[in-house]
C-alpha cells in the first residue's frame, strides 16, 4: 500500500517537473520523470496511460516507444478517455509501418471519443461517413446524425 502512495507521489512530481522546459533538458532527470510516468502508466492510472501514451507516441524515439505510446493509449481510450480513443482513430486511419489504414476502426474509436464527449469526434465521424475512407462505405444517413451530434 506505501509503494502505491509512493508511486502517485513521485508521478504528482514529475507531472509538475514536466512543466518545466530545463527538467525536461536534463537527461537524468528526464529519465526519472518517464520512470514515473511509466510506472504509473503500468499501475493501470487511466490519465497516466493517456499522458505517457501522448508522450510516447508523439515525442517517442523508435518506432517501438510509439507503438507502446499508441498502446498506452489504447489502454485509456478503453478505460473512457476522450482525448486517448480521438487520437487512437486518428492512428487508425493514418495507418502504421505494421498496419494499414482502417477507416471503420477509427469509426470505432471516435464513436467511443464522442461518446466521451470529444469536440472534434463528431467532425471527424461526419467527414468520414460524407466521403468514406478505406474499407468504409460512404453513409449520408449516420453523417446527417453525427452533424446534429455535432451541433
Amino acid at each position: 500500500m506505501v509503494w502505491r502512495l509512493k508511486a502517485r507521489l513521485s508521478y504528482w512530481v514529475a507531472r509538475k517537473l514536466f512543466h518545466w522546459p530545463w527538467c525536461v533538458r536534463q537527461p537524468r532527470l528526464w529519465r526519472w520523470m518517464e520512470g514515473q510516468f511509466a510506472r504509473m502508466a503500468n499501475l493501470g492510472d487511466t490519465d497516466a496511460q493517456s499522458f505517457y501514451g501522448h508522450i510516447l507516441a508523439f515525442r517517442g524515439q523508435g518506432l517501438g516507444a510509439k507503438q507502446e505510446g499508441v498502446r498506452l493509449l489504447r489502454l485509456a481510450g478503453l478505460a473512457g478517455d476522450g482525448k486517448a480513443a480521438y487520437q487512437v482513430g486518428a492512428f487508425s486511419l493514418a495507418g502504421s509501418v505494421n498496419k494499414a489504414p482502417d477507416a471503420a476502426e477509427a469509426v470505432r474509436w471516435w464513436t467511443m471519443a464522442a461518446k466521451a464527449s470529444h469536440p472534434l469526434a463528431s467532425i471527424k465521424l461526419v467527414e468520414l461517413y460524407q466521403q468514406g475512407g478505406p474499407g468504409l462505405m460512404p453513409d449520408p444517413d449516420l453523417a446527417r446524425r453525427y452533424q446534429r451530434d455535432a451541433n
